[in-house]
């Protein structure tokens, strides 16, 4: 199991609009998700700065990588990129965050 970070950024004035679209997610969606490896998700806001800060677990062997072919990740990209910083292929601006300390 690894454990990986990463920031993201949401687009003013849509706080409540990502956690409504985020509060029903798909269930092919997270099927997808966890076929790639990955568990115990959570996304959490930094009201002041905007930043989306995403923890997630994988699984020995997993690739979360491999959502990107995934095309009911790309269609939820395509859904959320009016509300968040995207890519040209509407995928999440994302910023790995590097491990500084860790307490089990």
């Amino acid at each position: 199991m690894k454990e990986q970070a990463f920031r993201m950024k949401l687009k003013p004035g849509f706080a409540d609009e990502y956690k409504k679209r985020h509060d029903a997610i798909w269930p092919e969606l997270k099927k997808a998700i966890t076929e790639s490896g990955v568990y115990d998700y959570s996304i959490y806001l930094d009201e002041e700065t905007l930043s989306l800060f995403a923890v997630q677990k994988v699984k020995d062997g997993g690739n979360p990588d491999v959502q990107k072919e995934m095309a009911i990740v790309r269609k939820w990209w395509d859904m959320m990129a009016d509300i968040m910083d995207v890519n040209p292929d509407n995928s999440p601006v994302c910023v790995d965050l590097r491990p500084m300390f860790h307490m089990d």
